[in-house]
């Protein structure tokens, strides 16, 4: 058993990652000719209001529709995977289950939006990352910490919003993408945006197809089965798991005058995936979502915006073609906000949000139905005082089934001399229980507590022309935790667990070469009496980096990703453990005429084997091929 203070294994890409991140040092003394350009990208989702990314009291990263182009990534998981305080667990590869880590916090703790509608299972309360299409986004805003002040539950550990692509240029814009590439890969998408001058529609399509591999690693045995992991019936199921995905997103906007702006989207996608088991084998699934707005700005110190939203997740599950079950959830929001500019910067938001949740399971032996509704008023204040800026957020929810919950945040930064930034921050968080977790016959616990969280965060920023370094230190407590324990089979409220990290993250634009590095340690414990006392939470690694490092050449471009994680155990016991890994991607694109970009990636380069969730596989070495086509590039 490892010691709790061993560090991650010195492999040759885990120093170069380390080497990499200490590249924005140096630049401090380097005369960058380009700025980095994440550095001035607005964000909406840390306040619910505009604000540059260098001027947010949180830690944010913007990833663009540029980057996600550029990048290895096949899948939002794989995107974000290796980010600074970000854990993935995926159960084998494109398409299958994953799971998402913030900060340490549980795999429910962080709050999804698309386009501002709130996403995610009633019943199990994971998003089905592995199902947002990657060809429909246009960029994401990742902002870690606790957001619960101005979100409510679901928000301990941080929101991931995602925004859809959109086109604001005036005229007829296209775009196309083909690709193909290991495990009968086949990827196609394409999208046309009308725009005038009050407004726009557009449509985009996207279909993703894989053979996939063969998962699986363990057999079932009823005298040590736990009822976690995979494990099927020796000598069956040795076969790939397939994946399809067929998509489309459709978006108009329209500006009846200078005062009004109004906004509609939907996005559907509809796939099948096939698995490993002895009861569920494979799954038909549809994401939805369908969302509106309306903003009213009859002046420059005043604006109104009401937003409703719809989250549909429809799972029909099969063993072979016999039907076995199907879960039905939906999420509908409504929220009414003003934002008030009391002066110059100095900015009031109050607002009220409407949640309500409801979950249908058909199922021969275990069917169930559940509804609950939220109602919450919360206010905001911002304000800049010289270098300092202050945020102050208050608000009340109050839940059906749980009653009234209040939460506050408050956060302080100040610029100082030579680029030097500062901030501070606390917050409290709460999440409520899924329909799961408090019905679902023979794996639930009816007596489960909401989880109560709070945190402190102190963040030390300093940026220049072209680089940026920002090394963030948290602590996060949090009363009542959920967690899986499978000597039970079923979910079960830790007294406390106590999550301490730090983050280190730079950005570094020198001439046509681009590097983003990021650095993550995190100790998140079990702090209730008894046998776990001190043991590590599951399925979090220790350390994780990454590195992504690009350069452009005339026509040419070339990258790199690696990613490394520590090792990490996969139960409450710590009896479980799953090794440390590092992998590298590659990738290299060529402009071979106006438009028109052929790129080559090699995923996993060096063919490691590892797993991420015990007794499920990661693929081996990939190659993707795919040429695309976007004329305004």
């Amino acid at each position: 058993m490892q010691s709790r203070n061993t560090l991650l294994r010195l492999s040759p890409l885990s120093c170069t990652l380390a080497l990499a991140l200490s590249l924005p040092g140096i630049a401090f003394a380097a005369d960058a000719a380009n700025t980095a350009k994440d550095l001035d990208k607005v964000i909406v989702t840390a306040t619910r209001t505009p604000a540059t990314v260098d001027a947010a009291l949180a830690a944010v990263e913007v990833i663009d529709r540029a980057q996600i182009d550029a990048s290895s990534a096949r899948s939002l998981p794989e995107l974000l995977r290796g980010r600074a305080g970000i854990t993935l667990i995926n159960q084998g590869g494109l398409g299958k289950l994953s799971t998402l880590f913030m900060r340490g916090t549980e795999s429910d703790h962080t709050l999804f939006l698309i386009d501002g509608v709130r996403v995610g299972s009633t019943t199990s309360g994971l998003t089905s990352l592995q199902d947002i299409p990657l060809a429909q986004i246009d960029h994401i805003e990742i902002v870690r910490g606790p957001r619960s002040s101005l979100y409510g539950a679901d928000a301990i550990g941080g929101v991931i919003q995602i925004f859809t692509r959109r086109d604001s240029r005036a005229g007829t814009h296209g775009h196309a993408r083909i690709a193909i590439g290991s495990n009968h890969l086949r990827e196609a998408s394409a999208g046309v945006e009308l725009r005038g001058a009050r407004g726009g529609v557009g449509v985009d399509v996207a279909h993703q197809s894989t053979a996939g591999i063969n998962a699986c690693l363990g057999d079932y045995n009823p005298a040590t089965w736990a009822g976690a992991g995979c494990f099927i019936v020796p000598g069956t199921h040795l076969d790939r798991d397939g994946y399809r995905n067929n998509s489309a997103g459709v978006h108009a906007d329209f500006s009846p005058s200078t005062a009004w702006q109004l906004d509609a989207r939907a996005t559907r996608a509809i796939g099948h995936n096939d698995y490993d088991g002895n009861y569920v084998d494979n799954s038909d699934i549809v994401q939805q979502t369908v969302g509106g707005s309306a903003r009213w700005t009859p002046s420059q110190r005043v604006q109104l915006k009401l937003t409703l939203g719809r989250n549909t997740d429809d799972s029909v599950n099969y063993l072979g073609t016999v039907f076995s079950n199907r879960f039905v959830t939906t999420r509908d929001t409504g929220n009414l906000q003003a934002d008030f500019t009391l002066a110059q910067a100095q900015v009031l938001t109050t607002g009220f949000d409407w949640l309500r949740d409801a979950a249908a399971t058909q199922d021969p032996w275990s069917p169930f139905t559940a509804r609950r509704g939220n109602r919450a008023g919360f206010a905001q204040y911002q304000g800049t005082f010289g270098k300092q800026d202050l945020q102050l957020s208050l608000r009340h929810d109050d839940n059906d089934q749980f009653g009234g919950h209040t939460t506050g945040g408050m956060a302080w930064g100040m610029n100082l001399a030579a680029g030097w930034r500062v901030t501070a921050s606390h917050a409290t968080a709460f999440k409520a229980p899924t329909f799961n977790e408090l019905y679902y016959p023979g794996a639930s616990n009816p007596l489960l507590l909401p989880e109560d969280a709070r945190s402190s965060e102190l963040s030390l920023t300093r940026s220049g022309d072209g680089w940026q370094l920002q090394a963030n230190a948290y602590q996060t407590r949090v009363s009542d935790l959920i967690a899986w324990d499978s000597s039970q089979f079923k979910p079960v409220n830790v007294d406390s667990a106590r999550i301490r990290g730090v983050e280190l993250t730079g950005v570094l634009a020198l001439g046509d070469w681009s590097l983003r590095g990021q650095l993550s340690w995190l100790d998140a414990r079990n702090q209730s009496a008894g046998t776990n006392h001190g043991k590590q939470l599951a399925r979090r690694p220790t350390r994780s980096a990454r590195l992504d490092l690009d350069r452009d050449i005339g026509d040419w471009g070339f990258g790199i990703s690696g990613i490394a994680e520590a090792s990490r155990w996969d139960d409450v016991a710590n009896s479980l453990r799953v090794g440390g890994y590092g992998t590298l991607d590659a990738r290299a694109s060529w402009r071979l005429a106006k438009g028109w970009t052929l790129q080559a990636n090699v995923v996993n380069a060096f063919d490691k084997r590892y797993q991420t969730s015990a007794w499920y596989a990661q693929p081996g070495r990939e190659y993707t091929l795919s040429l695309r086509w976007q004329p305004d590039q």
